[in-house]
Parts: structure tokens; sequence; C-alpha cells
């Protein structure tokens, strides 16, 4: 019997609660990857926690037995940031993070990734006409920024991979 386990990042945010439970729901197996023990997380089941993420962040534990992962975890909307350079920041979790777990899972046998990106990648407000997949990805933000050169860094891990 093949049994379909899937690993959650950023499991205890708004999106990654509801999906766990959900998932929960539905009788599949869900593994929730959260920063620290500490943190809260929906439901029962499976938890691990991974630390900060960036380039060193240690994902063995978290991928392994698991064969979809939905990577929801990363730096996001900070409304009063503190950093020097707030789009290494950015990068540092939503880059360098993102690739770190991507590379693992490739080597942990893992078959799909979902990475769920934002719109932002396209830009900002584009009047009463919505961006299409024909857009030219124009970024403004240091998130936006660094949540397209995730998708760009996942495009060419996938090639390879």
């Amino acid at each position: 019997m093949n049994v379909h386990r899937i690993l959650v990042t950023g499991a205890n945010g708004f999106i990654g609660r509801r999906l766990c439970s959900v998932l929960q729901a539905s009788g599949i197996t869900a593994r929730a990857a959260v920063r620290q023990k500490s943190d809260s997380a929906p439901g029962e089941g499976d938890f691990v926690a991974v630390g900060g993420i960036d380039e060193n962040t240690d994902w063995d534990a978290a991928v392994d037995g698991i064969s979809s992962i939905i990577h929801l975890a990363g730096r996001a909307h900070v409304l009063r940031d503190d950093q020097s350079n707030p789009l290494s920041a950015y990068r540092r979790v939503n880059v360098s993070g993102t690739v770190r777990l991507a590379r693992t899972a490739a080597m942990s046998g893992v078959k799909r990734l979902v990475f769920v990106s934002s719109i932002k990648v396209n830009g900002e407000a584009t009047g009463e006409i919505p961006f299409t997949e024909l857009d030219v990805p124009h970024p403004v933000d240091p998130y936006g920024v660094s949540k397209l050169e995730a998708e760009e860094q996942l495009k060419m891990i996938g090639d390879e991979t």
C-alpha cells in the first residue's frame, strides 16, 4: 500500500493551520513543520521543529518518509522592518531557505513540492485588468523580489532533478 504523506511548512500560519485541518479531516497524513516546539500548531498529529529557515536549515527529519511538500513558510509582510537590508532578510528565508528545502527534498526522493508564492511577483495593482500568465513579472518590493527569485531557483532545481 502506497501511503501519501504530506509535509506542510508554515503549519502554524494563517493558511497552514487551515490546510492541516482540512488534510487531517480528509484522512491525509500530514506532518506539520514549525520553527520551534513551543509554536502552536493545528490539531493532533505529526509535528517537527526545523528552527529558523535559511540556507542552513536542516530539513532531513521533516522530509523523512514524505512524498509531497506544500511550502507555505516564509518571511512575509513585515510592516515595521527593522532590518538594515530588508531584501537580504527576505532572500535569506524566502530564497535560500526554500532552495535548501527543495534540494533536501529532491535528495530524499520527495516527488512533488508545491511552492506558494505571491501575486506580488507580478507587481502592484493593475487597475481593472487582472494579471495573466503572459505578463512579465515586475515585483516592486523586497518581498515580491524574493518570491520571484525563489520561483526562478525552484524552476532550475526542478529542471535538474
